[in-house]
């Protein structure tokens, strides 16, 4: 037999052996022995598994079990006629209402399904961290605690004393000033925080779009520090969709301190006619020049009105 004959016939679908074929009532039996009362609804198909190997398959009635139906697989020896029992489970259809795959909990989590007393363990390796520190200081060479020079101390047979307390090194001073941690950001940690707090509060959102100015010349906005300050900042603007949050410069809002100032109060116009002043008319209106030369009346023998 040629290699291409035992290819082919390893290729080829097995045959639907007839004697396992018409053994439905014995499949039925065995699913219904398997499964509860009435739950084994209508037959659907054979499906030939392997040589004299047949699978039947009925509707599942299940409440809950849409779509899924019973598996019952039937075989029997070479040239033997008697058909036996091989296994009967459940399994869904191509149709069949599953459960959705399931996820490791560290990935099912979304920003804000923490909450009190929830603790979030990150994992030694991740990529948002790296080492704040390398390890312990190591004194240089010629330093009097340096390893070499310990042992040449002891053989030596002398003593001295270290100018360099353990307070003063670098990892101490760092745990005084609350900067020495286990971990820090790494640059893969700081792009996805930018990207993050960009897609949240950044030029193309809607509101930034309509701003009539960026944050970056608000008078709200706080700097913070580090290599995000360059491109971030956090809002103190009580009244504005982003205060307390961090915030691109790019971001925008109605709310920014220079966006517009408010109009002065209207001062009403001058009145055309002064009706609360009093008028100022002349006692004795001058006379008009004439022909006739006319002589200033004596103020002693001025009509005053009376006698």
């Amino acid at each position: 037999m040629s290699a291409a004959t035992t290819r082919s016939r390893a290729r080829r679908a097995p045959a639907l052996d007839r004697l396992c074929a018409e053994a439905v009532d014995l499949a039925r039996e065995a699913a219904e022995e398997a499964a509860a009362p009435g739950v084994v609804g209508e037959y659907v198909e054979a499906v030939a598994e392997g040589d004299r190997v047949v699978t039947h398959f009925f509707e599942c009635a299940e409440p809950g079990y849409r779509g899924w139906r019973w598996a019952v697989t039937l075989t029997r020896a070479s040239r033997a006629k008697n058909v036996t029992l091989d296994e009967t489970v459940l399994l869904p259809g191509p149709d069949a209402l599953l459960a959705p795959e399931w996820v490791p909990w560290s990935e099912r989590l979304r920003p804000g399904d923490m909450g009190p007393g929830d603790l979030l363990p990150t994992e030694a390796d991740d990529l948002r961290l790296e080492p704040g520190y390398t390890g312990e200081d190591e004194p240089p060479p010629n330093s009097a605690v340096s390893e070499g020079m310990t042992d040449r101390a002891d053989a030596e047979d002398a003593e001295f004393v270290s100018r360099t307390p353990s307070r003063g090194t670098v990892a101490a001073v760092a745990d005084e000033l609350g900067l020495r941690r286990a971990r820090v950001l790494s640059r893969y940690g700081l792009h996805v925080a930018a990207d993050r707090w960009e897609e949240a509060y950044g030029a193309k959102t809607p509101m930034a779009q309509a701003a009539p100015a960026s944050c970056v010349s608000c008078g709200f906005l706080m700097a913070i520090g580090g290599s995000l300050g360059q491109a971030f900042g956090v809002c103190a603007n009580e009244y504005s969709p982003a205060d307390g949050r961090v915030v691109s410069l790019e971001y925008g809002c109605g709310g920014h301190s220079e966006a517009a100032v408010m109009p002065k109060p209207p001062r009403p116009a001058g009145p055309v006619l002064d009706s609360m002043a009093a008028d100022e008319f002349p006692l004795h209106p001058t006379p008009s020049p004439g022909s006739v030369p006319t002589t200033s009346p004596d103020p002693s023998s001025e009509d005053l009105g009376h006698s």
